[in-house]
């Protein structure tokens, strides 16, 4: 018996000793990046990393990045990308430590990289011991992982507030709980930087190829500018850089009965508030059209929030909603009662995708179908399927169906796939609709003067303090001169541009075999 207390206090030691040593010299790898970048939130971090990565990859900073997302990517400094790999499949937090010794291998001078961890405990860990961030994002707070963070929305924002960093700064769009933010970054000592996305003009966001929106744009910006990079420079980098491969698309299709679909994937905003958003905006903008049609994916893992997609049926209000995946009951239930009747179960984790996605084209007119939910399981299945269909390359529709085309012109450049992930399938140089320009002309907050973001409150009874907060020593020097000093200026106006028109065409990637087509798992 006592040998075997010997070798189990062995055993112990020599576990201490190894995660000792793992410890030292994972915090090694950390000092040697500078400024590390780690973006919390609901709903579009993957966006933003790849946006504040472009961004700083523009003024020159050696950048590595992470996502995690639809498909999780480690993004080199040269922009190229390749899949994390994971073993069986399963993500996990200590992957972290495998993220940061790569890209201290760069010698960068910075690391963007997205927080994975849901548990309130665990994104404490990955900020403290994982990544200890320089500088923070928190992006918003939204109704989804509430089992895990809620059950309220304030309680989902104190636990993302555990990925702040302590004596350092937090760059935030949220703006409904903007009070709890500030109160969880006081009691760190973090300064709290609000990016405002009425800052980015309308057509600074034309000058992007795929869908994106100004609040994610705007704390790209805020990085940027507290790391020295000036705000064109910044927004160039942003335009090169590639989308994540669940960025909200919109493809044309036509169906076996010769009917011409369009179909958007907002399966990435799979919470109740995103997913109305992207499909207002894809209407505002005339991306889609009604009739408009949605597909529900449901999971087992998801049943909460399979019912969350249900109950905004109205909002939408579709002539079909489409039901897959297992339990398709969970999504069926939760639709109003006056709007059940459009509801067609196709669900059942065992069903033939060929019988369900049959049925599913047969009911559709010309029209647009909108994807919701989850993508994984039968939501793959239905993507894949749906890419099996021929391209729909006829001329638009008609005036009365999608927003007026401004006259051709040839001295327009021809416009140039970002890469083959994304392929627009709407006209690139149509102008926005009036509906989605006084979206945006609506400003709660008034711009600050030099266009730059403000640290203007978003609610009453704010005082802001008197003192310049001094920014932590970066790898650019001007970095602080330019956030104490204010020399940032807006971007100087250009010529006019239509819808989603690059300012410079970016080139396809002369060889794409790193790219991985396929979705990956998400966390």
């Amino acid at each position: 018996m006592l040998f075997l207390y010997t070798v189990l206090l062995v055993c112990c030691a020599i576990l201490l000793v190894a995660g000792i040593v793992e410890q030292r010299r994972h915090f090694t790898n950390l000092d040697q990046i500078p400024t590390r970048v780690l973006v919390n939130g609901i709903r579009g971090k993957s966006s933003i990393t790849r946006l504040c990565a472009g961004a700083l990859r523009g003024g020159d900073l050696t950048t590595v990045a992470k996502t995690t997302g639809t498909a999780a990517r480690f993004i080199h400094p040269d922009a190229t990308e390749e899949p994390v790999y994971r073993k069986f499949g399963i993500a996990n937090v200590v992957e972290q430590i495998g993220i940061v010794r790569r890209a201290a291998a760069y010698r960068p001078d910075a690391l963007v990289i997205e927080c994975m961890a849901v548990m309130p405990a665990l994104q404490e860990i990955n900020q403290s011991k994982l990544i200890r961030s320089t500088i923070g994002v928190l992006c918003n707070v939204r109704e989804d992982h509430l089992a895990e963070m809620g059950p309220t929305l304030d309680d989902v924002a104190r636990s993302l507030c555990r990925s702040m960093p302590e004596d350092g700064i937090c760059v935030t769009a949220e703006t409904e709980r903007f009070h709890i933010l500030q109160e969880e970054a006081d009691a760190r000592n973090c300064r709290l930087i609000y990016a405002d996305p009425e800052t980015v003009s309308d057509e600074e966001l034309r000058g992007f190829s795929w869908f994106t929106f100004k609040e994610n744009v705007a704390i790209a910006l805020t990085v940027a500018e507290l790391l020295g990079v000036d705000r064109e420079t910044a927004l160039r980098g942003m335009y090169e850089a590639p989308p994540d491969p669940g960025v909200l698309s919109v493809e044309r299709y036509l169906t076996p009965q010769g009917k011409r679909l369009r179909f958007a994937n907002v399966f990435a905003a799979n919470d109740p508030e995103s997913t109305l958003m992207n499909i207002n905006q894809l209407l505002d903008l005339g991306a889609i059209h009604r009739p408009l049609n949605v597909v529900i994916n449901c999971r087992p893992d998801r049943v909460e929030r399979n019912g969350q997609m249900g109950e905004i049926i109205p909002d939408l209000d579709p002539e079909h909603v489409f039901v897959i995946g297992h339990p398709a009951r969970s999504a069926i239930d939760a639709i109003p009662t006056a709007f059940r009747s459009r509801a067609v179960d196709l669900g059942g984790d065992k069903r033939d995708p060929e019988e369900f996605m049959a049925l599913m084209l047969e009911r559709l007119g010309e029209s647009s179908l909108v994807a919701i939910g989850n993508i994984h399981g039968q939501g793959e299945i239905l993507l894949e399927h749906l890419a099996e269909l021929p391209a729909d390359e006829s001329p638009d529709e008609p005036a009365d169906r999608s927003p007026a085309h401004p006259p051709e012109r040839p001295d327009q450049p021809v416009h140039v796939e970002t890469m083959p992930l994304y392929v627009p399938r709407i006209d690139p140089y149509q102008r926005y609709p009036q509906a989605y320009e006084e979206r945006y002309t609506q400003q709660p907050y008034p711009p600050h003067p030099l266009g730059q973001h403000t640290e203007a409150r978003p609610y009453p009874g704010y005082d802001a303090p008197d003192e310049p907060y001094q920014v932590p020593a970066q790898p650019c020097p001007a970095a602080t001169e330019q956030y104490l000093g204010g020399t940032g200026s807006p971007a100087a106006p250009a010529a006019e541009r239509g819808l989603f028109e690059p300012r410079v065409p970016p080139m396809n990637p002369a060889d794409d075999n790193r790219q991985w087509h396929s979705p990956g798992e998400q966390r």
